[in-house]
């Protein structure tokens, strides 16, 4: 199929100025390239467009209807939230994502985050910078609880490639590995019952997509069946936890603490649930846990090859709006 005029709505989600983005360019004879774009430039920015990339502006229904022109959306991400999948197929418009691009920069973020809750190390940095380390008699500031990984359990829900790459390291580090089957569902010879794993893992990691399936699926009454010394981290999507429910059982102690890459609102507002002041042992990262400088050169590059291949009547990754509906990443 041949293609002529690409959009980019928002490059500077993904590139700092600091990538090469020859094989993008190449993928097509035209450009239009956007750093950001507001809701309401979309439409607009659409026309004459027969591809658009974009990672997190918006496609609805609408915004789709109008775009006659129209053929292929490349979503520079692997969730496909932002698109109306639906209104897609009615219209004959393909969706391709990208695929395993930031799985190693994703694994080393869970991992730091684990090592920062269980040393406590943000919290002890915080300390010394206030002058307590300073003003006190001992040579050695202990008294919040320091924990070896290798005498932790870690509980996996969601067992995609995200998954098992955190497994591996996880298990490099001495944790053992707890993984979650679907909830309400029987488990497989090497999986464990979700609600099993809530009771027995030291600490939650959740690696699966953001659908109608696991949209607050950790809300109050999952946060509590929980250790009280557990530790939960989502560097999947923000609705997957209920945000007030996470922040009431932090202030609770219904678990120990919490490390978040990702939120419901992105970039949050400032009366968002989670940056309240007096929530303890909550770590919040800016949803940077996926880009690393490889891994945002990983992302331009395959959608290059998304463009290319499709252009060739032989996409890849192309997502099928019946099979996303209650994909919930748990293979």
């Amino acid at each position: 199929m041949k293609l002529s005029q690409g959009v980019f709505l928002d490059l500077g989600s993904v590139d700092n100025g600091d990538l090469d983005a020859a094989a993008l360019d190449r993928s097509l004879p035209g450009w239009q390239w956007y750093e950001f774009t507001e809701s309401e430039e979309v439409i607009e920015r659409l026309v004459g467009a027969d591809v658009v990339v974009t990672n997190k502006c918006v496609l609805s229904r609408a915004t789709l209807e109008s775009a006659s022109e129209l053929k292929l959306i490349a979503v520079a991400a692997t969730g496909t939230n932002v698109v109306d999948l639906e209104a897609a197929e009615e219209f004959g418009i393909a969706v391709c994502n990208v695929r395993n691009y930031a799985t190693r920069s994703v694994a080393q973020h869970v991992i730091t985050l684990i090592l920062n809750l269980a040393t406590a190390q943000p919290f002890y940095s915080d300390r010394v910078r206030q002058g307590e380390w300073g003003k006190g008699n001992q040579f050695s500031l202990h008294d919040q609880t320091i924990r070896e990984l290798a005498e932790l359990q870690l509980g996996i829900v969601g067992y995609g490639v995200l998954g098992r790459a955190v497994a591996q390291l996880a298990r490099s580090l001495d944790m053992g590995v707890l993984v979650a089957e679907h909830r309400g569902c029987e488990p497989r010879p090497d999986r464990i019952k979700f609600e099993d794993v809530l009771t027995a893992a030291d600490v939650i990691s959740i690696h699966c997509p953001l659908s109608d399936d696991t949209n607050a699926l950790f809300d109050r009454r999952v946060l509590q069946k929980m250790k009280p010394g557990a530790f939960l981290i989502n560097t999947a999507r923000g609705g997957i936890v209920v945000e007030s429910d996470l922040a009431d059982a932090l202030r609770a102690g219904e678990i120990a603490g919490a490390g978040v890459d990702t939120l419901s609102e992105e970039p949050p507002p400032a009366n968002h649930p989670l940056l309240a002041p007096d929530i303890p042992n909550l770590i919040i990262t800016p949803h940077n846990a996926w880009a690393s400088r490889s891994a945002r050169q990983a992302c331009v590059d395959q959608l290059a090859k998304v463009i290319t291949a499709f252009q060739s009547d032989q996409p890849i990754n192309r997502v099928n709006w019946s099979a996303s509906r209650h994909d919930n990443g748990t293979r």
